[in-house]
């Protein structure tokens, strides 16, 4: 695992394939091409957003190691057609990486938030998780095992999964869903060889917050929790990911992992 010369540390994931959720913006992108200059393949899906999902392939070096697929992930029907598609094109899934979900903009009061809304983010942050894991494992399990570990999950969280999100309560309900699935798979398959992990972000700067972070009077009160006194960018959020897939962390299961720029959660 560790090497002795003088070329530095390698975090390589050569041979290694890995499926990647929500993969053609923000934190997804970042993540395909980080895991991608690890060595590994990758299969990543998006729902609409086909012209950036093409350019990222071409950027990865094509599509016979880098390949995206149209698929929305709202049931867990839905998940398990995309481990399938996955396994279809590169045999195997050593890397899940749980990384889509849906975080509605407009401040909804609990008293007023309707059944839709409340099944919509559900339905895209839980029920089609649950898919892909169901069906990652199952495939993890069955297939020869490459390098130290049979296979890795990371599921990405949030701190209002860990201190809530007023008028939020859906998209910080299935957040720390995600916490408490992270728990319980470490316990029920790390004896089996396959990790389970959790990274939690903080405030990113991405496509999907640029309008929050964008008006001046919002991202104020924003930054001021964050000690940084800024939001992470997205490769912030993709190295430790790429690193719980690593053998470097062969004693790491179980864990949420924090990334938050040292902002205290407190309710």
């Amino acid at each position: 695992m560790l090497n002795n010369g003088n070329s530095g540390v390698a975090m390589s994931l050569a041979g290694k394939v890995a499926l990647i959720t929500g993969g053609s913006r923000g934190i997804g992108a970042a993540t395909v091409r980080m895991f991608r200059r690890a060595g590994a393949k990758v299969v990543f899906n998006y729902r609409s957003a086909a012209e950036q999902a093409e350019a990222l392939v071409a950027e990865c070096d094509g599509s016979e190691v880098c390949l995206a697929v149209q698929q929305t992930l709202a049931t867990p029907e839905d998940g398990a057609a995309l481990v399938e598609a996955a396994v279809a094109a590169f045999g195997r899934i050593d890397c899940a990486i749980l990384n889509h979900g849906v975080w509605p903009a407009h401040d909804a009061p609990i008293s007023e938030m309707t059944s839709e809304q409340w099944r919509t983010t559900l339905g895209t942050n839980l029920d089609s998780v649950f898919g892909v894991v169901r069906s990652a494992v199952a495939q993890m399990k069955a297939q020869p095992q490459v390098g130290s570990a049979r296979g890795h999950i990371v599921l990405i969280s949030s701190t209002a999964g860990q201190r809530g999100e007023a008028f939020h309560a859906d998209y910080a309900a299935t957040k720390g869903a995600l916490i408490s699935l992270t728990k319980s798979l470490s316990t029920e398959l790390i004896g089996e060889g396959i990790y389970c992990n959790c990274v939690a972000p903080g405030w990113v700067a991405t496509e999907a917050t640029a309008g929050v972070l964008s008006d001046p009077e919002v991202s104020k009160k924003l930054l001021s929790l964050i000690p940084l006194g800024r939001p992470a960018d997205v490769d912030e959020i993709a190295a430790p990911v790429l690193f719980l897939c690593t053998p470097f962390a062969g004693f790491i299961s179980g864990e949420i992992f924090n990334v938050n720029g040292g902002a205290v959660l407190a309710g």
